[in-house]
């Protein structure tokens, strides 16, 4: 790809303690990678074209770490149930249409395409138990151009007939797209059971082994709700904890973890999850929406537990993670209303600290991914306003603007290791 500079107001979360902001400078990246920003551009570049964007923000682009693509269509729909009810009543027949590739091909277009209108560079998401279907949203991302784990469910009781898997099929079909797939630079498979109550424990261990056997990351759910929790335990009765039978299974510990929502959790959850380096990933849209609850947030920081954001659509409504950004702020600080007196524990997210989780610290699963740090990958979207407005306000305030008030309609350009996608 060789060299590109680009020019404008840059901001980025280099750590949750803080905004940096470049105001009007310029960005070189080299084959795909930032190789430093510049107030003024060095004479080595001198000669070099530059892409201009004057005074539009140059931000990460977003990171959404837990998302259902086969659930775009039902968006909005059956939000006044709690979880087990909303899956059984709606999610579950909208996943069955992916029985049918043509009805999958359209239908993960429309999603991909959304995403990257939202934004959205790097996601990790769960398909359906379907094969053939998720090969195709697989091809779909590769063409598209974003950066992506994807992952065949599993899941072999505890759900409609019409989505139980046998569990060595299950197993086999997997490993199958493990080996077509698994070579692609950007859009990667993950192992993905979709839950404890929906897996066995022959289908746990197997799943466990592929991780071993391949060291892939894995993706799933944990204690989203308490009627969740109570029902791992009296399915897992032997294991003391919902976290335990993720790790005795292998699921933690032997690669990277995803952990959607955490909410949950006892002390010795809190240590398991540390002492693996297991990610959870905070999802404040579905979780008001479902009624699931609120994730303290501050509190993991505090246990030094690693915390991303998602967007989990479709329990939640949007693929816009700006919004994620704010309802997560949002939700930290009805903890504080709640529990005032349990200082520093409630303490409300800082808008640095929420950004960072949308894009470094949701893009580390990825690699170098979400700052603009030397070697780290220029992935990157552009962002305008109207400029009777802006040009009153700070680049601070101009940013604040955009998550808060702004939309996809702002987003004018989108990059992924320096390419323009969508």
């Amino acid at each position: 790809m060789g060299q590109q500079i680009f020019k404008g107001n840059i901001i980025f979360a280099p750590t949750p303690e803080e905004l940096k902001i470049c105001a009007k400078s310029y960005i070189v990246v080299k084959n795909g990678m930032v190789e430093g920003i510049y107030e003024r551009l060095p004479e080595e570049y001198g000669e070099e074209p530059v892409k201009d964007y004057g005074e539009r923000l140059i931000l990460p682009g977003f990171v959404d770490l837990h998302v259902h693509a086969s659930q775009f269509d039902q968006r909005g729909l059956g939000l006044d149930r709690g979880l087990i009810d909303w899956l059984n009543d709606y999610t579950f027949s909208t996943e069955s249409r992916f029985s049918d590739p043509a009805y999958a091909w359209e239908a993960y277009s429309i999603f991909a395409d959304e995403l990257i209108r939202q934004g959205t560079v790097r996601t990790c998401i769960f398909a359906t138990i379907h094969k053939e279907s998720t090969g195709l949203l697989f091809e779909i991302l590769q063409e598209k151009g974003i950066g992506a784990f994807v992952g065949k469910v599993n899941m072999d009781r505890n759900c409609p007939d019409f989505l139980k898997e046998k569990t060595e099929i299950s197993i086999k079909e997997t490993e199958e797209l493990i080996a077509q797939y698994g070579r692609h630079p950007l859009v990667k498979p993950i192992l993905t059971p979709r839950f404890a109550p929906t897996s066995s424990e022959e289908l746990l261990k197997a799943i466990g082994e592929l991780a071993k056997k391949y060291n892939l990351p894995v993706q799933s759910h944990l204690s989203e709700n308490p009627s969740e929790v109570k029902w791992v335990r009296e399915l897992f009765p032997s294991h003391p904890t919902y976290s335990d039978v993720y790790l005795d299974f292998g699921l933690f510990g032997h690669a990277p973890a995803l952990m959607a929502h955490g909410i949950y959790l006892t002390d010795r959850e809190l240590e398991l999850i540390k002492a693996n380096d297991v990610m959870l990933v905070h999802c404040p849209e579905s979780n008001i929406n479902l009624v699931s609850g609120i994730m303290p947030v501050r509190k993991w920081l505090h246990h030094g537990i690693r915390v991303g954001l998602g967007s989990d659509v479709g329990a939640s409504h949007t693929l816009a993670m700006s919004k994620a950004i704010v309802r997560a702020i949002q939700l930290s600080k009805l903890m504080k209303v709640f529990d005032p007196h349990a200082k520093p524990l409630t303490k409300p997210l800082t808008t640095a600290e929420a950004f960072y989780m949308a894009t470094k610290g949701g893009g580390s699963f990825f690699g170098k991914v979400g700052s603009f740090e030397k070697g780290y990958s220029f992935d990157a979207i552009i962002v305008e306003d109207d400029p009777r407005i802006t040009g009153r306000l700070s680049l601070e305030e101009q940013f604040q603007r955009f998550l808060y008030t702004g939309d996809a309609r702002n987003i004018i350009a989108r990059f992924v290791e320096g390419r323009q996608v969508g």
